[in-house]
């Protein structure tokens, strides 16, 4: 039978874990009677957690957010997930290292020693972000989403040239291969538009509200794919072909990414490939340094013909 410290415990972690529990359920799950729930809970409310009686036919309990922070507990797997975010934080482009760190020693010092020992064992080496965001621009800009708000900010590239305010309807904030970024519509060119959000400042509050657009494929995940790959919906890539590469399939296929490779024969590879443009299509094939033959379609000929004539020029230059 556990004991009243461990009891109160297990109940405070249930609270922590749903919203609303009637109390006969919490009794079942605790395997205790509805009189001993009562009990505990009000032992808890002695100890600072703000525990509301919720009204209903089975009757029940919800903790909520008090003034004061009261002791939190995790279980084991609860300690362990925040130990791995705390440590994966360098990896999500929030200037936040820091933080994070001194988050998790605090974390690491209420933490019994089986625990503790078990996130000191989280030895990870963690890749930095390929580009990183202040907290302040991200809690601007996801404010500015749930409130449906106008966002005036100010959008610089790489070389910091100034530039001037932009306006937009901002809807999805998206993290995608360790970058943040915006999807919203941009009022000055009626469009949808993706911002980088380590490149965009965000400006005085407008207050101003908006009605939401529907997003093209109501799918945030899609539409960023399909601009990523230059196209306006969908997942295939703009410009698809194909090239008969004069190599063995197991020379081709490592590098043909989402692309398709077959074997050909006598040595041969079918190589089938999409990109943003019939140039960076051709490109990607010449990167193969081997003969290209059966060449398709006919946009794929021409992008290798200019490359050709660009090449020659370059090769005469040197």
């Amino acid at each position: 039978m556990a004991t009243p410290t461990t009891r109160l415990l297990r109940l405070l972690s249930l609270l922590q874990s749903r919203r609303d529990w009637p109390g006969r359920v919490l009794a079942e799950r605790l395997d205790i009677t509805p009189r001993t729930v009562r009990r505990d809970v009000e032992r808890l409310r002695e100890m600072g957690y703000t525990i509301r009686a919720v009204k209903g036919p089975d009757g029940g309990y919800r903790l909520e957010a008090g003034a004061e922070l009261p002791p939190l507990l995790f279980d084991d797997a609860q300690a362990i997930a925040l130990a791995v975010a705390l440590r994966a934080l360098a990896a999500s482009g929030v200037d936040v290292a820091e933080a994070s760190a001194q988050a998790l020693t605090t974390v690491r010092q209420v933490l019994p020693a089986r625990l503790r020992h078990r996130v000191d064992a989280l030895g990870v080496t963690v890749a930095p972000a390929a580009a990183t965001v202040a907290p302040d621009a991200l809690l601007a800009v996801t404010a500015a989403v749930h409130a449906s708000e106008v966002l005036r900010f100010r959008y610089g590239h790489d070389d910091g040239a100034p530039t001037p305010p932009r306006r937009a309807e901002p809807h999805h904030v998206a993290l995608v291969s360790g970058r943040w970024y915006l999807v919203a519509w941009d009022l000055d060119r009626e469009d949808w538009r993706v911002f980088r959000l380590d490149r965009l400042t965000p400006m005085m509050a407008t207050g101003r509200r908006f009605t939401r657009r529907d997003l093209p494929g109501d799918d945030v995940e899609a539409f960023l794919a399909a601009r990523f790959r230059g196209a306006d919906s969908g997942t295939a890539w703009p410009c698809t072909g194909a090239a008969t590469v004069a190599l063995a399939l197991r020379e081709v296929a490592p590098f043909v990414g989402d692309g398709h490779a077959a074997d050909a024969g006598a040595g041969l590879t079918r190589v089938t490939l999409g990109s943003w443009s019939w140039a960076g299509l051709a490109a990607l094939l010449l990167r193969f340094d081997a003969a290209l033959t059966d060449v398709e379609p006919a946009p794929l000929r021409e992008a290798f013909a200019r490359l050709g004539r660009t090449a020659s020029a370059a090769a005469g230059a040197v």
